[in-house]
Protein backbone atom coordinates (compact mmCIF):
# COMPACT_ATOMS: atom_id res chain seq x y z
CA UNK A 1 0.00 0.00 0.00
CA UNK A 2 2.58 2.10 0.98
CA UNK A 3 4.83 3.58 -2.33
CA UNK A 4 7.83 3.82 -0.20
CA UNK A 5 7.70 0.08 -0.10
CA UNK A 6 7.27 -0.23 -3.41
CA UNK A 7 10.24 2.09 -4.16
CA UNK A 8 12.48 -0.04 -1.97
CA UNK A 9 10.95 -3.59 -3.43
CA UNK A 10 10.93 -2.10 -7.20
CA UNK A 11 14.79 -0.87 -7.07
CA UNK A 12 15.62 -4.19 -5.99
CA UNK A 13 13.45 -6.40 -8.32
CA UNK A 14 14.89 -3.75 -11.03
CA UNK A 15 18.88 -4.41 -10.19
CA UNK A 16 18.26 -7.88 -10.22
CA UNK A 17 17.02 -7.79 -13.45
CA UNK A 18 18.43 -5.54 -15.31
CA UNK A 19 21.93 -5.33 -13.74
CA UNK A 20 21.81 -1.88 -12.89
CA UNK A 21 25.04 0.18 -12.73
CA UNK A 22 24.28 2.83 -10.23
CA UNK A 23 21.42 3.56 -7.91
CA UNK A 24 20.40 6.82 -6.29
CA UNK A 25 23.56 8.85 -5.48
CA UNK A 26 25.96 6.01 -5.70
CA UNK A 27 28.61 5.69 -8.71
CA UNK A 28 29.77 2.33 -8.81
CA UNK A 29 29.29 -0.66 -10.31
CA UNK A 30 27.34 -4.40 -8.70
CA UNK A 31 24.19 -6.33 -9.72
CA UNK A 32 23.44 -7.86 -6.24
CA UNK A 33 21.71 -5.54 -3.61
CA UNK A 34 22.13 -5.40 0.39
CA UNK A 35 19.87 -3.39 2.28
CA UNK A 36 21.14 -2.16 5.79
CA UNK A 37 18.86 -2.06 8.84
CA UNK A 38 16.49 0.86 8.11
CA UNK A 39 17.28 3.73 11.01
CA UNK A 40 14.70 6.66 12.02
CA UNK A 41 16.51 9.21 9.52
CA UNK A 42 16.80 6.41 6.43
CA UNK A 43 14.05 4.55 6.50
CA UNK A 44 14.11 3.76 2.76
CA UNK A 45 17.65 3.60 1.96
CA UNK A 46 19.65 1.20 -0.16
CA UNK A 47 22.76 0.70 -0.09
CA UNK A 48 25.30 -0.93 -3.31
CA UNK A 49 28.21 -2.88 -2.40
CA UNK A 50 31.22 -3.53 -4.64
CA UNK A 51 32.17 -7.02 -4.74
CA UNK A 52 35.40 -8.63 -3.71
CA UNK A 53 36.30 -9.60 -7.16
CA UNK A 54 34.94 -5.83 -8.76
CA UNK A 55 37.60 -4.68 -10.88
CA UNK A 56 39.18 -1.22 -9.10
CA UNK A 57 39.42 1.89 -10.42
CA UNK A 58 41.69 4.64 -9.99
CA UNK A 59 43.77 4.23 -6.30
CA UNK A 60 41.74 6.93 -3.57
CA UNK A 61 39.02 7.91 -6.20
CA UNK A 62 35.52 8.62 -5.08
CA UNK A 63 34.60 5.89 -7.25
CA UNK A 64 36.00 3.44 -5.20
CA UNK A 65 33.70 4.11 -2.40
CA UNK A 66 29.94 4.70 -2.21
CA UNK A 67 29.09 8.11 -2.64
CA UNK A 68 26.24 10.80 -1.79
CA UNK A 69 25.12 14.10 -2.37
CA UNK A 70 26.24 17.27 -0.17
CA UNK A 71 23.87 20.24 -0.71
CA UNK A 72 23.42 24.09 0.42
CA UNK A 73 20.49 26.13 1.28
CA UNK A 74 20.76 27.02 -2.15
CA UNK A 75 21.13 23.94 -3.69
CA UNK A 76 24.21 23.80 -4.76
CA UNK A 77 25.30 20.02 -4.30
CA UNK A 78 28.89 18.49 -4.32
CA UNK A 79 29.74 14.47 -4.25
CA UNK A 80 31.14 13.69 -1.29
CA UNK A 81 31.81 10.22 0.01
CA UNK A 82 28.95 8.57 1.70
CA UNK A 83 28.33 8.58 5.75
CA UNK A 84 26.48 5.77 7.70
CA UNK A 85 23.11 5.33 6.87
CA UNK A 86 22.29 4.98 10.00
CA UNK A 87 23.40 9.00 10.32
CA UNK A 88 22.04 9.99 7.31
CA UNK A 89 19.42 9.43 3.99
CA UNK A 90 21.73 7.39 1.12
CA UNK A 91 18.33 7.27 -1.13
CA UNK A 92 16.12 9.64 -1.66
CA UNK A 93 13.79 10.43 -4.61
CA UNK A 94 11.36 12.55 -5.43
CA UNK A 95 9.38 13.66 -8.97
CA UNK A 96 8.73 16.99 -9.18
CA UNK A 97 7.28 18.16 -13.24
CA UNK A 98 8.10 14.88 -14.24
CA UNK A 99 11.36 14.14 -13.57
CA UNK A 100 13.36 12.49 -10.48
CA UNK A 101 15.47 14.27 -8.06
CA UNK A 102 17.73 13.03 -5.52
CA UNK A 103 16.99 14.73 -2.79
CA UNK A 104 19.46 12.82 -0.11
CA UNK A 105 21.94 15.89 -0.09
CA UNK A 106 19.38 18.44 0.18
CA UNK A 107 16.92 17.13 2.88
CA UNK A 108 19.19 18.60 6.03
CA UNK A 109 19.76 22.19 3.89
CA UNK A 110 15.58 22.53 2.96
CA UNK A 111 15.15 25.24 5.42
CA UNK A 112 11.64 23.71 6.00
CA UNK A 113 13.09 21.43 7.43
CA UNK A 114 14.00 17.73 6.44
CA UNK A 115 10.82 15.89 7.45
CA UNK A 116 9.18 17.86 4.69
CA UNK A 117 11.45 15.73 2.31
CA UNK A 118 10.97 12.83 3.56
CA UNK A 119 6.94 12.69 3.53
CA UNK A 120 7.78 12.27 -0.49
CA UNK A 121 10.04 9.27 -1.09
CA UNK A 122 9.53 7.77 -4.02
CA UNK A 123 6.40 9.97 -4.79
CA UNK A 124 5.62 13.14 -6.71
CA UNK A 125 5.55 16.27 -4.97
CA UNK A 126 4.98 18.61 -8.08
CA UNK A 127 1.83 20.76 -6.71
CA UNK A 128 3.06 20.53 -3.85
CA UNK A 129 6.19 21.79 -4.27
CA UNK A 130 4.56 25.26 -6.70
CA UNK A 131 2.03 25.29 -3.73
CA UNK A 132 4.36 26.53 -1.00
CA UNK A 133 7.41 28.01 -2.39
CA UNK A 134 8.10 31.40 -3.50
CA UNK A 135 9.72 31.92 -7.31
CA UNK A 136 13.02 31.60 -6.18
CA UNK A 137 12.20 28.39 -4.38
CA UNK A 138 10.68 27.17 -7.69
CA UNK A 139 14.14 27.62 -9.45
CA UNK A 140 16.25 26.08 -6.99
CA UNK A 141 14.92 22.91 -7.48
CA UNK A 142 16.22 22.57 -11.34
CA UNK A 143 20.03 22.81 -9.63
CA UNK A 144 19.74 19.26 -7.54
CA UNK A 145 21.02 16.50 -8.75
CA UNK A 146 18.78 14.19 -11.02
CA UNK A 147 18.08 10.64 -9.95
CA UNK A 148 20.10 7.83 -11.90
CA UNK A 149 18.21 6.96 -15.11
CA UNK A 150 17.64 2.99 -13.96
CA UNK A 151 16.39 4.19 -10.53
CA UNK A 152 14.38 7.19 -12.20
CA UNK A 153 12.71 4.29 -15.00
CA UNK A 154 11.68 1.65 -11.91
CA UNK A 155 10.23 4.76 -10.35
CA UNK A 156 8.35 5.48 -13.06
CA UNK A 157 6.90 2.06 -13.14
CA UNK A 158 5.71 1.98 -9.66
CA UNK A 159 3.89 5.72 -9.47
CA UNK A 160 0.46 7.05 -10.55
CA UNK A 161 1.02 8.78 -13.90
CA UNK A 162 -0.02 12.43 -14.21
CA UNK A 163 -4.16 12.63 -13.83
CA UNK A 164 -5.50 14.82 -16.46
CA UNK A 165 -7.11 16.90 -14.14
CA UNK A 166 -3.08 17.72 -12.63
CA UNK A 167 -1.64 18.53 -15.75
CA UNK A 168 -5.12 21.35 -16.53
CA UNK A 169 -4.82 22.77 -12.69
CA UNK A 170 -0.88 23.24 -13.69
CA UNK A 171 -1.99 25.05 -16.82
CA UNK A 172 -4.38 27.06 -15.05
CA UNK A 173 -1.61 28.33 -12.28
CA UNK A 174 0.40 29.30 -14.80
CA UNK A 175 -2.10 31.12 -16.63
CA UNK A 176 -3.11 32.94 -12.84
CA UNK A 177 0.32 33.53 -12.05
CA UNK A 178 0.95 34.77 -15.49
CA UNK A 179 -2.38 37.30 -14.89
CA UNK A 180 -0.99 38.77 -11.47
CA UNK A 181 -3.29 37.28 -9.08
CA UNK A 182 -0.03 36.89 -6.84
CA UNK A 183 -0.17 40.37 -6.69
CA UNK A 184 -1.36 41.99 -3.41
CA UNK A 185 -3.51 44.56 -2.51
CA UNK A 186 -2.11 47.02 -0.35
CA UNK A 187 -4.80 48.80 0.73
CA UNK A 188 -6.80 45.75 1.31
CA UNK A 189 -4.32 45.11 3.84
CA UNK A 190 -3.83 48.61 5.39
CA UNK A 191 -7.91 47.91 6.15
CA UNK A 192 -7.61 44.52 7.88
CA UNK A 193 -4.13 45.66 9.48
CA UNK A 194 -6.77 49.15 10.88
CA UNK A 195 -9.37 46.61 11.86
CA UNK A 196 -7.09 44.54 14.11
CA UNK A 197 -5.52 47.67 15.34
CA UNK A 198 -8.79 48.81 16.24
CA UNK A 199 -9.80 46.14 18.56
CA UNK A 200 -6.50 45.97 20.39
CA UNK A 201 -6.50 49.53 21.39
CA UNK A 202 -10.33 48.72 22.29
CA UNK A 203 -9.59 46.04 24.55
CA UNK A 204 -7.03 47.86 26.00
CA UNK A 205 -8.87 51.16 26.75
CA UNK A 206 -11.93 48.82 27.98
CA UNK A 207 -9.76 46.05 30.20
CA UNK A 208 -10.24 48.00 33.82
CA UNK A 209 -13.94 49.60 33.39
CA UNK A 210 -15.56 46.99 31.07
CA UNK A 211 -14.12 43.43 31.32
CA UNK A 212 -16.71 41.57 29.36
CA UNK A 213 -16.50 44.03 26.13
CA UNK A 214 -12.78 43.73 26.47
CA UNK A 215 -12.77 40.37 26.61
CA UNK A 216 -14.56 40.16 23.77
CA UNK A 217 -12.66 42.95 21.69
CA UNK A 218 -9.11 40.74 22.46
CA UNK A 219 -10.77 37.55 21.45
CA UNK A 220 -11.81 38.69 18.08
CA UNK A 221 -8.17 40.48 17.84
CA UNK A 222 -6.93 37.32 18.49
CA UNK A 223 -9.34 35.67 16.21
CA UNK A 224 -8.36 38.19 13.50
CA UNK A 225 -4.62 38.26 14.37
CA UNK A 226 -4.52 34.59 13.62
CA UNK A 227 -6.27 34.80 9.89
CA UNK A 228 -3.71 37.65 9.15
CA UNK A 229 -0.89 35.90 10.02
CA UNK A 230 -2.00 32.65 8.35
CA UNK A 231 -2.09 34.85 5.38
CA UNK A 232 1.38 36.42 5.73
CA UNK A 233 3.18 32.54 6.65
CA UNK A 234 1.76 31.67 3.47
CA UNK A 235 2.63 33.55 1.12
CA UNK A 236 5.29 34.22 -1.33
CA UNK A 237 5.66 37.87 -1.79
CA UNK A 238 7.84 40.83 -0.01
CA UNK A 239 5.34 41.82 1.61
CA UNK A 240 4.33 38.66 3.19
CA UNK A 241 8.43 38.30 4.15
CA UNK A 242 8.09 41.04 6.18
CA UNK A 243 5.00 40.59 7.82
CA UNK A 244 5.84 36.71 8.83
CA UNK A 245 6.63 37.56 12.63
CA UNK A 246 3.14 39.32 12.70
CA UNK A 247 1.82 35.97 13.87
CA UNK A 248 3.81 35.54 16.71
CA UNK A 249 3.89 39.15 17.81
CA UNK A 250 -0.33 39.99 17.31
CA UNK A 251 -1.36 36.26 18.69
CA UNK A 252 1.36 34.61 19.74
CA UNK A 253 1.65 31.35 16.86
CA UNK A 254 4.99 30.59 15.92
CA UNK A 255 5.45 30.48 12.21
CA UNK A 256 8.26 28.01 12.64
CA UNK A 257 5.16 26.08 14.71
CA UNK A 258 2.80 26.91 12.07
CA UNK A 259 4.53 25.72 8.94
CA UNK A 260 5.53 22.39 10.88
CA UNK A 261 1.25 21.34 11.50
CA UNK A 262 -0.04 23.94 9.32
CA UNK A 263 1.84 22.93 5.76
CA UNK A 264 1.44 19.40 6.35
CA UNK A 265 -2.04 19.57 6.59
CA UNK A 266 -2.03 21.34 3.57
CA UNK A 267 -0.24 19.01 1.88
CA UNK A 268 -2.13 15.68 3.27
CA UNK A 269 -5.14 17.30 3.86
CA UNK A 270 -8.03 14.11 5.21
CA UNK A 271 -5.52 11.28 5.39
CA UNK A 272 -6.03 9.72 8.26
CA UNK A 273 -2.97 9.56 10.87
CA UNK A 274 -1.05 11.70 8.94
CA UNK A 275 -2.89 15.47 8.97
CA UNK A 276 -2.93 16.52 12.19
CA UNK A 277 -5.84 18.80 11.84
CA UNK A 278 -8.70 15.86 12.01
CA UNK A 279 -6.66 14.02 14.92
CA UNK A 280 -8.43 16.04 17.89
CA UNK A 281 -8.94 12.46 19.78
CA UNK A 282 -9.86 11.78 22.42
CA UNK A 283 -11.81 14.61 22.83
CA UNK A 284 -13.62 14.81 19.26
CA UNK A 285 -13.50 11.55 17.20
CA UNK A 286 -14.45 12.34 13.69
CA UNK A 287 -14.83 8.89 12.92
CA UNK A 288 -15.54 5.65 14.94
CA UNK A 289 -12.53 4.66 16.06
CA UNK A 290 -10.93 1.41 16.95
CA UNK A 291 -11.46 0.09 20.67
CA UNK A 292 -8.05 0.19 21.96
CA UNK A 293 -8.41 3.80 20.97
CA UNK A 294 -11.56 4.67 22.45
CA UNK A 295 -12.42 7.12 25.13
CA UNK A 296 -15.50 7.54 27.17
CA UNK A 297 -15.84 11.07 26.15
CA UNK A 298 -16.86 9.67 22.43
CA UNK A 299 -20.23 8.94 23.54
CA UNK A 300 -21.14 12.64 24.37
CA UNK A 301 -18.82 14.94 22.62
CA UNK A 302 -21.67 16.03 20.01
CA UNK A 303 -22.77 17.73 23.81
CA UNK A 304 -19.47 18.96 25.06
CA UNK A 305 -17.53 19.98 21.39
CA UNK A 306 -17.38 23.90 22.54
CA UNK A 307 -15.02 22.82 25.53
CA UNK A 308 -12.19 21.42 23.41
CA UNK A 309 -13.04 23.84 20.83
CA UNK A 310 -11.99 26.83 23.48
CA UNK A 311 -8.85 25.19 24.16
CA UNK A 312 -7.39 24.88 20.35
CA UNK A 313 -5.68 28.32 21.01
CA UNK A 314 -4.20 27.88 24.46
CA UNK A 315 -2.81 24.42 23.05
CA UNK A 316 -1.45 25.96 19.66
CA UNK A 317 0.48 28.66 22.15
CA UNK A 318 1.74 25.71 24.32
CA UNK A 319 2.85 24.35 21.07
CA UNK A 320 4.45 27.22 20.01
CA UNK A 321 6.44 27.39 22.88
CA UNK A 322 7.27 24.16 22.86
CA UNK A 323 8.46 24.71 19.04
CA UNK A 324 10.25 27.36 19.41
CA UNK A 325 12.75 26.64 21.94
CA UNK A 326 13.39 23.20 19.57
CA UNK A 327 14.18 25.09 17.04
CA UNK A 328 16.64 27.23 19.10
CA UNK A 329 18.39 23.77 20.26
CA UNK A 330 18.38 22.48 16.56
CA UNK A 331 19.59 25.87 14.99
CA UNK A 332 16.92 26.13 12.63
CA UNK A 333 16.33 29.35 10.42
CA UNK A 334 15.21 32.83 12.39
CA UNK A 335 14.73 30.28 15.27
CA UNK A 336 15.98 32.59 17.97
CA UNK A 337 14.38 35.71 16.51
CA UNK A 338 11.30 33.77 16.52
CA UNK A 339 11.89 33.48 20.28
CA UNK A 340 11.84 37.01 20.63
CA UNK A 341 8.98 37.86 19.55
CA UNK A 342 6.60 35.43 21.23
CA UNK A 343 8.32 36.90 24.58
CA UNK A 344 7.44 40.68 22.83
CA UNK A 345 4.02 39.54 22.35
CA UNK A 346 3.89 37.98 25.63
CA UNK A 347 5.18 41.11 27.78
CA UNK A 348 2.81 43.41 26.29
CA UNK A 349 -0.28 41.03 27.06
CA UNK A 350 0.89 40.46 30.64
CA UNK A 351 1.55 44.38 30.65
CA UNK A 352 -1.82 45.96 29.26
CA UNK A 353 -4.09 43.20 30.15
CA UNK A 354 -5.00 41.73 33.48
CA UNK A 355 -5.54 37.82 33.96
CA UNK A 356 -9.14 38.15 34.15
CA UNK A 357 -9.49 39.70 30.30
CA UNK A 358 -6.94 37.29 28.44
CA UNK A 359 -7.23 34.51 29.70
CA UNK A 360 -11.01 34.43 28.77
CA UNK A 361 -9.91 35.81 25.99
CA UNK A 362 -7.47 33.23 24.84
CA UNK A 363 -10.51 30.65 25.09
CA UNK A 364 -13.05 33.03 23.36
CA UNK A 365 -10.72 32.90 20.56
CA UNK A 366 -10.14 28.98 20.44
CA UNK A 367 -13.58 28.87 20.46
CA UNK A 368 -14.20 31.02 17.55
CA UNK A 369 -11.41 29.42 15.55
CA UNK A 370 -12.38 26.49 15.72
CA UNK A 371 -15.90 26.45 14.75
CA UNK A 372 -14.52 28.16 11.50
CA UNK A 373 -11.05 25.52 10.45
CA UNK A 374 -13.06 22.51 11.85
CA UNK A 375 -16.06 22.04 9.60
CA UNK A 376 -14.02 23.11 6.09
CA UNK A 377 -13.11 19.59 6.23
CA UNK A 378 -14.13 17.25 8.37
CA UNK A 379 -17.83 17.34 6.18
CA UNK A 380 -16.16 15.71 3.57
CA UNK A 381 -14.12 13.00 2.80
CA UNK A 382 -11.29 10.71 4.59
CA UNK A 383 -8.38 8.83 3.44
CA UNK A 384 -6.90 5.80 4.69
CA UNK A 385 -4.07 5.83 2.38
CA UNK A 386 -2.12 8.86 0.04
CA UNK A 387 -3.44 10.14 -2.41
CA UNK A 388 -1.13 10.72 -5.53
CA UNK A 389 -3.62 13.20 -7.45
CA UNK A 390 -3.49 16.28 -4.94
CA UNK A 391 -5.81 18.28 -6.74
CA UNK A 392 -8.64 16.35 -6.81
CA UNK A 393 -7.69 15.20 -3.44
CA UNK A 394 -8.16 18.71 -2.25
CA UNK A 395 -11.61 19.04 -4.46
CA UNK A 396 -12.92 16.10 -2.45
CA UNK A 397 -11.46 16.75 1.11
CA UNK A 398 -12.51 20.16 1.18
CA UNK A 399 -16.06 22.55 1.37
CA UNK A 400 -16.46 26.31 1.28
CA UNK A 401 -18.60 27.96 3.81
CA UNK A 402 -21.14 30.63 1.60
CA UNK A 403 -21.27 33.73 4.51
CA UNK A 404 -24.63 35.78 5.11
CA UNK A 405 -23.64 38.79 6.53
CA UNK A 406 -20.40 41.19 6.28
CA UNK A 407 -19.55 41.17 9.70
CA UNK A 408 -19.31 36.98 9.12
CA UNK A 409 -16.99 37.43 5.85
CA UNK A 410 -14.67 39.06 7.49
CA UNK A 411 -14.50 36.84 11.24
CA UNK A 412 -14.33 33.99 9.05
CA UNK A 413 -10.86 35.60 7.69
CA UNK A 414 -10.68 34.11 3.89
CA UNK A 415 -11.33 30.18 5.30
CA UNK A 416 -14.98 30.30 3.79
CA UNK A 417 -12.91 30.07 0.62
CA UNK A 418 -10.91 26.67 2.56
CA UNK A 419 -10.82 25.47 -1.59
CA UNK A 420 -9.13 28.16 -3.20
CA UNK A 421 -7.17 28.81 -0.14
CA UNK A 422 -6.48 24.56 0.13
CA UNK A 423 -5.59 24.90 -3.86
CA UNK A 424 -3.53 28.08 -3.94
CA UNK A 425 -2.28 28.99 -0.13
CA UNK A 426 0.26 30.72 -1.14
CA UNK A 427 -2.72 34.00 -3.58
CA UNK A 428 -3.34 36.69 -1.25
CA UNK A 429 -7.01 36.06 0.19
CA UNK A 430 -8.46 39.19 -1.42
CA UNK A 431 -8.15 37.22 -4.36
CA UNK A 432 -10.15 34.32 -3.41
CA UNK A 433 -13.76 35.66 -4.15
CA UNK A 434 -13.28 36.15 -7.59
CA UNK A 435 -11.66 32.89 -7.97
CA UNK A 436 -14.61 30.99 -6.93
CA UNK A 437 -16.42 31.27 -10.61
CA UNK A 438 -12.94 30.12 -11.89
CA UNK A 439 -12.53 26.96 -9.70
CA UNK A 440 -16.73 25.95 -10.18
CA UNK A 441 -15.64 25.89 -13.97
CA UNK A 442 -12.94 23.66 -13.53
CA UNK A 443 -14.51 21.13 -11.50
CA UNK A 444 -17.36 20.95 -14.25
CA UNK A 445 -14.73 21.00 -17.09
CA UNK A 446 -12.62 18.43 -15.63
CA UNK A 447 -15.50 16.08 -13.85
CA UNK A 448 -13.93 16.42 -10.10
CA UNK A 449 -16.16 13.91 -7.87
CA UNK A 450 -18.22 15.87 -5.95
CA UNK A 451 -17.75 19.09 -7.83
CA UNK A 452 -16.94 22.27 -6.17
CA UNK A 453 -18.26 21.83 -2.68
CA UNK A 454 -20.21 24.67 -0.43
CA UNK A 455 -23.05 25.17 1.79
CA UNK A 456 -24.38 27.69 4.08
CA UNK A 457 -22.45 28.97 7.10
CA UNK A 458 -25.02 27.48 9.57
CA UNK A 459 -25.88 24.49 7.79
CA UNK A 460 -21.97 23.52 7.19
CA UNK A 461 -22.00 23.85 11.06
CA UNK A 462 -24.62 21.35 11.76
CA UNK A 463 -23.13 19.29 9.41
CA UNK A 464 -20.21 19.25 11.53
CA UNK A 465 -21.91 18.55 14.60
CA UNK A 466 -24.31 15.64 12.99
CA UNK A 467 -20.69 14.72 11.98
CA UNK A 468 -20.17 14.42 16.31
CA UNK A 469 -23.77 13.05 16.91
CA UNK A 470 -23.10 10.01 14.35
CA UNK A 471 -19.88 9.20 15.18
CA UNK A 472 -20.93 9.43 19.10
CA UNK A 473 -23.42 6.95 18.53
CA UNK A 474 -21.60 4.37 16.64
CA UNK A 475 -20.07 1.61 18.01
CA UNK A 476 -16.06 0.92 18.06
CA UNK A 477 -14.81 -0.48 14.44
CA UNK A 478 -11.56 -3.10 15.20
CA UNK A 479 -9.06 -1.90 13.00
CA UNK A 480 -10.40 1.31 12.23
CA UNK A 481 -7.02 3.58 11.46
CA UNK A 482 -5.49 5.51 14.15
CA UNK A 483 -5.51 8.82 14.30
CA UNK A 484 -1.99 9.38 15.27
CA UNK A 485 -0.66 6.55 12.93
CA UNK A 486 -2.10 5.26 10.10
CA UNK A 487 1.28 3.42 8.16
CA UNK A 488 2.14 6.44 6.21
CA UNK A 489 6.06 7.83 6.58
CA UNK A 490 4.10 10.89 7.46
CA UNK A 491 2.14 9.85 10.22
CA UNK A 492 1.80 12.34 13.23
CA UNK A 493 3.91 9.78 15.59
CA UNK A 494 6.44 9.20 13.44
CA UNK A 495 7.08 13.11 12.62
CA UNK A 496 8.35 16.07 14.30
CA UNK A 497 4.66 17.35 15.06
CA UNK A 498 3.75 18.24 18.36
CA UNK A 499 1.27 16.59 18.67
CA UNK A 500 2.72 12.83 18.42
CA UNK A 501 1.39 10.80 20.93
CA UNK A 502 -2.02 13.04 22.17
CA UNK A 503 -1.62 16.38 23.82
CA UNK A 504 -2.08 17.37 27.35
CA UNK A 505 -4.91 15.57 29.53
CA UNK A 506 -5.72 12.71 26.79
CA UNK A 507 -3.32 10.42 27.11
CA UNK A 508 -4.86 10.15 30.50
CA UNK A 509 -8.56 9.17 29.34
CA UNK A 510 -7.64 7.49 26.17
CA UNK A 511 -7.34 3.51 26.72
CA UNK A 512 -4.20 2.01 26.40
CA UNK A 513 -3.16 -0.36 24.19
Amino acid sequence: MMLQQAHTAAMALGLALSGMTSCSAFSFSRQSLTKTPLSSVARFSTILDKTDNEPNTDEGSLSEMPTAWECNEEAECAEVPACDEVNCRTSLDVRIHGKWYDLSGWRKAHPAGPHWIDWYDGRDATDVMDAFHTQKGREMYKRLPASAPATAAILDASVAPYSQTEINFRKLRDDLESNGWWERDYVHEAKLLGIWASLVAGAALTADSAQPLSVLLLGLAMTNAGWLGHDYIHGVDKFSAAMRPFAAIAAGLGPTWWSDKHNKHHALTNEMGVDEDIATDPFLFAWAPDPKHDSPLRKIQHWIFFVPFSFLFALWRVDTLKVAVDSVELKRPDAKGELWYLLAHYFALLTFFPFEVWVPAVFLSGLMSAIIVTPTHQSEEFFEDYQPDWVTAQFKSTRNAVMTNPFSEWLWGGMQYQLEHHLFPSMPRSKYPKLKPILTKFAEENNVPGGYRESGEFEILFMNWDLYKKVAEADPVPGAPYSRGNGQLGAIDLGTSPGAGGVGLGKLVTAKN
